[in-house]
């Protein structure tokens, strides 16, 4: 799913202009990466947690060339799935890996209105 069918689905279903609806999902995201910015942990309690994690320097190999480069230290952003969350795709897992088709029988997750 992109971002554009995202605010498509989620305008459909507060009902709301996608216009509004895209500001608001731009805000959402933006306040997740600014919160990682400033070295905040996010938890989305049921759906899971965004947080950094700090990579050691580490020494690879060039595939093309065999030579040993030097990777440096980095950190990236790092997504937990939550309880709730990690049990419903396990639903739709266990019935055949088609999820598309067991959306109508699934419980609506708590944050659903």
């Amino acid at each position: 799913m992109t971002k554009a069918e995202l605010v498509n689905h989620v305008a459909e279903t507060v009902q709301l202009p996608k216009s509004k609806t895209e500001a608001v999902i731009t805000s959402f995201l933006q306040a997740i990466m600014e919160a990682l910015h400033d070295g905040n942990k996010v938890e989305l309690r049921g759906f899971g947690s965004f947080s950094l994690r700090h990579r050691q320097a580490r020494t690879g190999r060039n595939p093309r060339t065999g030579t040993m480069i030097q990777s440096p230290a980095k950190t990236v952003p790092a997504f937990t799935a939550g309880k709730a969350f990690k049990e419903m795709v396990q639903i739709g897992a266990d019935a055949g890996g088609d999820t598309h088709e067991l959306v109508a029988h699934q419980p609506r997750p708590f944050w659903v209105v």
